[in-house]
């Protein structure tokens, strides 16, 4: 009994669970359960490393997710998770090729549709049944609806992804160029016609400084697509309706959609040149910034490069374009699913709990810089500390358009991003370019 207790309490000191802030975890590890001697591998997207690296916004360490990788293997001891991380560039290709050979378990996949339909991926709703420690709850709102899919099976939309990295677009001003200018900010849901005269107003030379000041500026090249649908939403029109590919119908050429692409064409006015070719914003979130509005912003590492470069009292975000009920913009981020061909399903549903929780979520917001998606980030002392930038980028998250646009990640986008640089490069006319992004994108879901 007494050499018992000395190898109990040697148990208990050793596996002291410790969080990315280095206070302890308050579960307790689960030796020789169930899982114990299984290998869990997840696959992740991204700027993510094993081991500690540099900021190059801020110069401070960034923890590694050696961090995150102890913890798991503390909490579920006796198994070992293994990290398969790519770049952005190929991530489709490359994940199609990882699911068909079974070299990962859990996968990020914000391609979560056409993955689903494939019946490549578990669906979620028996195990969220089925645990009584987990809710749905924990969720920014809409969170969960964005990345709803259909099985190969299936009638009705299902989750297959839980949300893991958050993401949403938003407008951002810089409110030092419109006190210069005389300008009002922008308010909190501007409409299309109050950027355009706000915009027209900041173009040319700045009466304090005598630099030249643009109005506005707006990627031309691979986010135009989600920039012009916003528009449509904001004039209560929508991209289309369906979901299944043989229910899919486009309003690529709708009168929403040829009036934003106009108005596209009229912002590059009040821009700097070289929009297409993501040129011209060089200056943005610098002391030197020379451009009032900008569209389509991320969250990306916009607060760590406003803080960074001391900027924290002139940048400010207003929300995309919403329709009449408040709802419009681009949903995005990135979901983690469970490979349909894993052999350690239950331990992959552990660690989508863990991927969810406060401290992984925490992690990936204090350490590599990425939005969580949990409600709960609200309260954390780090989101609060700039709870202005904040708390309009969760606001944005909770008012997409859901589920996800079903053709987001597929040939449609790519046709309509196109043809949008088409128009912005006096190829083609507004309605020109969108009745061929019609006419091609239907075209190609028939013959799918």
């Amino acid at each position: 009994m007494f050499l018992l207790m000395i190898a109990l309490v040697g148990c208990s000191s050793s596996s002291e669970n410790t969080s990315s802030e280095g206070e302890s975890s308050s579960e307790a590890p689960i030796a020789g359960g169930e899982f114990e001697g299984q290998t869990l591998k997840v696959q992740l997207i991204g700027d993510f490393n094993m081991d500690d690296t540099t900021d190059p916004i801020t110069g401070e360490r960034v923890k590694g997710l050696k961090v995150v990788k102890e913890e798991f293997e503390n909490l579920y001891a006796g198994t070992k998770v293994e990290f398969i991380i790519m770049p952005w560039e190929g991530y489709v290709e490359k994940t199609q090729a990882m699911l068909t050979s079974g070299e990962a378990d859990v996968y990020q996949m914000p391609g979560i549709v056409d993955f689903a339909a494939q019946g490549v991926l578990e669906p979620l709703q028996p195990y969220i049944d089925g645990d009584s420690e987990f809710s749905l709850d924990r969720f920014i709102d809409n969170q969960v609806d964005g990345w709803l899919a259909l099985g190969p099976d299936d009638e009705d939309l299902e989750i297959y992804g839980l949300p893991f990295l958050g993401d949403a677009r938003f407008i951002t001003y810089d409110k030092q160029l419109f006190d210069e200018w005389g300008v009002e900010y922008l308010s909190d849901y501007p409409t299309m016609e109050e950027v355009k005269e706000k915009a027209k107003q900041m173009t040319g030379t700045n009466p304090v400084t005598g630099e030249q000041n643009y109005g506005i500026w707006f990627r031309g090249d691979w986010s135009s697509a989600f920039t012009l649908i916003n528009l449509a939403e904001g004039q209560n029109g929508k991209w289309g309706e369906g979901f299944a590919w043989d229910e899919v119908k486009f309003n690529f050429d709708s009168p929403e959609m040829i009036n934003g692409l106009e108005w596209l064409l009229e912002m590059q006015e009040y821009a700097p040149s070289g929009l297409v070719s993501n040129q011209g914003s060089e200056a943005w979130l610098t002391a030197n910034n020379n451009i009032g509005i900008m569209l389509n912003q991320g969250p990306g590492n916009l607060t760590k490069q406003v803080y960074a470069q001391g900027l924290e009292d002139r940048i400010a975000i207003a929300q995309e374009f919403k329709n009449d009920d408040g709802v419009g913009g681009l949903f995005a981020g990135s979901p983690i699913t469970i490979a349909k061909n894993s052999k350690v399903k239950d331990l992959a549903w552990e660690w989508m709990k863990f991927a969810t929780s406060d401290f992984v979520q925490q992690y990936i917001y204090e350490e590599p810089g990425a939005m969580p998606s949990v409600k709960s980030a609200l309260e954390w002392e780090s989101v609060q500390q700039t709870a202005h930038l904040m708390d309009p980028i969760f606001e944005a998250m909770s008012t997409p358009w859901t589920p996800r646009y079903p053709w987001g990640s597929s040939q449609p986008r790519f046709i309509l991003t196109s043809e949008v640089e088409a128009a912005l490069t006096g190829q083609r006319t507004a309605e020109q370019a969108l009745e061929r992004a019609q006419k091609e994108s239907t075209d190609w879901v028939e013959s799918r």
